[in-house]
């Protein structure tokens, strides 16, 4: 491929993130997962595992796949970004457990890994068509969104989350 390298620090940006996303709920308890401290980080941390979770199938999706998330999370987790007035419930209930959240996150990254193994050239400079086309109108910036700023996006609400609630630093562990 003419831009293996392109590719691979796409791949290099997505595992960091894939990476960085765990360690940031590792240390949050159960109990925690679906507090929100103060007005402006009701992304807790439940619906910010399932909203990334969400965002890898739609990916997969564009990509050729299987959209593999059930209806249920589907619902609970895929908001369509500003203007979207839904906002997460807290209600802990509501929510799969950590433990599920983050399995079901490996499965989609690892999914999401064969998909970039099998990618042509011709279909990373394919146009698309999606909500963000005059910025990113083909596979390969609809990548870098989704992997990079779409997925940091909701790392720096969780690392805000973390200092709100007076918790250590992720980041310098890593």
């Amino acid at each position: 491929m003419k831009n293996a390298h392109q590719l691979e620090q796409l791949i290099a940006q997505l595992q960091f993130n894939f990476t960085y996303l765990q360690d940031l709920v590792i240390d949050i308890k159960e109990d925690d997962m679906t507090f929100s401290p103060s007005i402006g980080l009701e992304n807790h941390p439940s619906f910010t595992l399932g909203h990334i979770i969400t965002a890898y199938g739609l990916t997969i999706k564009h990509l050729g796949g299987t959209y593999t998330i059930s209806k249920q999370w589907d619902n609970l987790f895929r908001r369509k970004g500003p203007g979207d007035s839904r906002l997460p419930t807290k209600a802990p209930n509501a929510y799969p457990t950590k433990n599920e959240l983050i399995d079901e996150l490996k499965v989609q990254h690892n999914t999401l890994l064969k998909h970039f193994k099998e990618i042509t050239e011709d279909k990373l400079y394919e146009k698309m068509t999606w909500r963000f086309s005059k910025y990113f109108p083909n596979t390969i910036d609809f990548l870098y969104f989704m992997c990079i700023s779409h997925y940091s996006m909701h790392i720096s609400q969780l690392a805000a989350w973390r200092r709100a609630m007076d918790m250590p630093s992720s980041l310098a562990r890593l």
